[in-house]
């Protein structure tokens, strides 16, 4: 009789293990999500060492152990005027290549929304299907695009985004609004 009660705690035992090391899991993949204060953050100073470094400084972001490359993120560079992509650590096999006909699976055109939305004073949200690091299939990512001051370079611009299917454009312009507002947000 006691090696059935044994047995029956040794399995709720084993039972709440699974429980914890699946919640567990969770909470370190939520962990892993970027946040869209740091997709700001990243491509806001992706430009500044863009401006700093110039067109030397492309290099950098086609490598996937660089500090462009976090979380679930990273940011790519293209080339708003001159159609194409200037550097991706994810997708190599994009740069050099043209841009404006890239569409997502509804068929909006990708870049020419980001080139637009990247225009504006603090940059804008776009929101598109993409394949998110490691998942293998699409994801609704909405990336937040930002012109690059580049001397002797114009049209440059800078991406980062987030994986989520629940934040709403209006939700991530409040979070660039208060970004974008140094009395609001400490860290500018």
């Amino acid at each position: 009789m006691r090696e059935q009660e044994a047995m029956k705690v040794g399995k709720r035992i084993a039972w709440i293990a699974v429980l914890v090391a699946c919640g567990l899991g969770r909470v370190a993949m939520a962990a892993e999500t970027a946040t869209p204060e740091e997709v700001i953050s990243k491509v806001r100073a992706a430009a500044s060492f863009l401006h700093n470094k110039g067109t030397s400084g492309y290099a950098d972001f086609n490598n996937r152990d660089s500090n462009w490359v976090w979380k679930d993120s990273y940011v790519f560079v293209y080339d708003c005027r001159q159609d194409r992509m200037i550097a991706h650590p994810m997708r190599p096999d994009l740069v050099g290549k043209p841009i404006m006909q890239i569409t997502d699976n509804s068929g909006k055109y990708i870049f020419k929304e980001l080139c637009k939305a990247g225009n504006q004073a603090h940059g804008g949200w776009v929101e598109y299907a993409w394949s998110k690091p490691g998942a293998g299939a699409l994801s609704r990512k909405i990336s937040y695009a930002l012109a690059a001051d580049i001397s002797f370079a114009s049209g440059i611009q800078v991406s980062a985004g987030v994986y989520d299917e629940l934040m709403t454009i209006p939700q991530l312009d409040a979070v660039l609004k208060k970004m974008s507002d140094p009395s609001r947000y400490q860290a500018l």
